[in-house]
Formats: structure tokens, C-alpha cells, sequence
């Protein structure tokens, strides 16, 4: 069964050629879901797209969240990756799911919204604390729209309190993250699977 991922890098940086450490972390999210079996799409920078501010579909003239909602539907699983700031989950990733509020009132017949079927993960980087509450306000906002969470759904990584160094900037992957996108990946991808195989019944089925 072919699955497909796609990757929604968070960061605040705008520019897509200035290195960022949610990259970093997608990189070794991106090469555990290949083992896996899993096709992960080149990493979206969400600051680079103009995500207007709202709570539907589409917000108007120059927004380019329809498209990016297209694609989110268009994969089996949506790696949600950001940084934290101020010790809480990053305002790029806080508009992507406020976006997704919109999958409420879109439902089907049977009482699916959209998402209904797809896995979701969150990769989180960071050099302070935040990471437990930030993985916990990203999987109540995607489990309340509609997404799929897997067991150790989250992966991430946190630099020494008050350090300068970033996960960009280490020379290579702490072998208890390399592990855990292992896990991530199998249990992402085993779930993506079986909701394929027995999509998820509506409320009428």
C-alpha cells in the first residue's frame, strides 16, 4: 500500500533559504517514514505562504490556504513541525490550525469532516521548555478536527536552558530522537494503513 506525508515546517523564518531547525528535525522524521514506507513531500515553509488570518476554507483574494488545504487532504499523513516561542507552541503552526477550524462545519452526510481518515504527527524543536505543552495544544486542536493521532505521535528536541544551540547546529542526531521518529514513523504509517484499509464509519453507518 503506498502512503504518502506531507510536512508543514512552521519555523518563523520566512525565507525559504535560511536554515532552520524544524528542518533539521523533518529530516530525520522525513528518512524514518521512507523506512517505514511512507513518501514524505518536500517540507512546506507555512511563513513563506500568505495564510490569511480567519476561520473558513478560503479568506479571500490573495489567500493561499486553499491550496495548502488541498494538499494537507491530498496525503494520508500531515507532520505538523514547529518551534516553541515564549515556552508554547509557535504562531505559524497556531494559524495552520486555526484554519483547520473550518473542518467543523464541513462534514459529509454521515458527520465526516475532511480529515476524517488521515493521521497527523507534530515535530517540535526548541531551546527552552515547552515541549510537552505544545505537542498537547497541537494533537486537542487536530483531534478536534478531525485527524488520527498514533501512539508516540510526537517527536522532539529541546537545547540546554538558557543555551545558544540550536538543533540545527548539532553534529548529529541524538540517538533518543533517532529512535523515537523510528517509533513515530512505524506507528504513524501502521495507523494510516489500517484506516485505509477500514476508513473510519459516519455517524449513520
Amino acid at each position: 500500500m503506498t502512503l504518502t506525508a506531507i510536512a508543514l515546517n512552521c519555523t518563523l523564518k520566512s525565507d525559504p533559504t535560511q536554515k532552520s531547525s524544524t528542518d533539521a528535525m523533518l529530516t530525520v522524521v522525513g528518512d524514518a517514514l521512507a523506512k517505514a514506507g511512507v513518501t514524505m513531500s518536500d517540507p512546506v515553509r507555512v511563513a513563506a505562504l500568505n495564510i490569511l488570518p480567519g476561520v473558513t476554507s478560503d479568506e479571500g483574494p490573495g489567500d493561499d490556504w486553499p491550496d495548502l488545504r488541498r494538499r494537507i487532504l491530498d496525503h494520508d499523513i500531515l507532520v505538523l513541525a514547529g518551534p516553541i516561542w515564549m515556552g508554547q507552541l509557535g504562531s505559524v503552526a497556531k494559524r495552520v490550525l486555526e484554519r483547520m477550524d473550518a473542518f467543523l462545519s464541513e462534514t459529509d452526510d454521515a458527520g465526516r469532516m475532511p480529515s476524517y481518515g488521515k493521521v497527523a504527527v507534530t515535530a517540535i524543536v526548541g531551546n527552552e521548555d515547552g515541549a510537552h505543552v505544545s505537542s498537547a495544544q497541537t494533537f486537542q486542536c487536530l483531534n478536534d478536527v478531525g485527524f488520527t493521532i498514533p501512539p508516540v505521535g510526537a517527536i522532539y528536541w529541546v537545547g540546554e536552558a538558557y543555551g545558544s544551540v540550536d538543533f540545527k547546529d548539532l553534529d548529529e542526531t541524538p540517538e533518543k530522537v533517532a529512535k523515537t521518529a523510528g517509533m513515530l514513523a512505524t506507528n504513524a504509517a501502521h495507523l494510516a494503513r489500517l484506516l485505509k484499509d477500514a476508513p473510519i464509519p459516519g455517524a449513520d453507518d
